[in-house]
Order: structure tokens, then sequence, then C-alpha cells
């Protein structure tokens, strides 16, 4: 099998840890939320989210949906 085979089926989409959330968006749930920092009005704000996805991307840590 070719690797552009494999990237085409183990797409976000299909895989497990993947969650739809709107169109062609989502978020990957293989790992816990990431932490991001960022600056509002002279302060800085922490918060935590998956990371976010297209349904066409892909990884190495793809699980296919059960």
């Amino acid at each position: 099998m070719s690797t552009s085979t494999i990237a085409i089926a183990a797409k976000c989409e299909t895989c497990t840890y993947w969650e739809a959330k709107s169109g062609n968006t989502g978020e990957c749930r293989r790992h816990a939320p990431q932490t991001i920092a960022f600056t509002v009005d002279d302060n800085v704000k922490f918060e935590s989210k998956f990371p976010a996805t297209q349904a066409s991307d892909w990884c190495g840590d793809y699980a296919a949906k059960a």
C-alpha cells in the first residue's frame, strides 16, 4: 500500500479520536487539551483547547472508528 493511499484512508473524519464540530472542522481528542496563553487588554489569559483539525487532515495516531 502506498503512503498516499494510507493518508487518504486515515483521515480525521474517520478517526475514533475526532469529534466533528461544524462543517469540515472538528477537534482531535487523542490527548488532553493543550493550554494556550494569549494577551487581552494587557492581561494574559489561559485557556485549554483540543487541537482543531479539518476532516481531511491526518496524523500518525490514527485509529479507525469501530
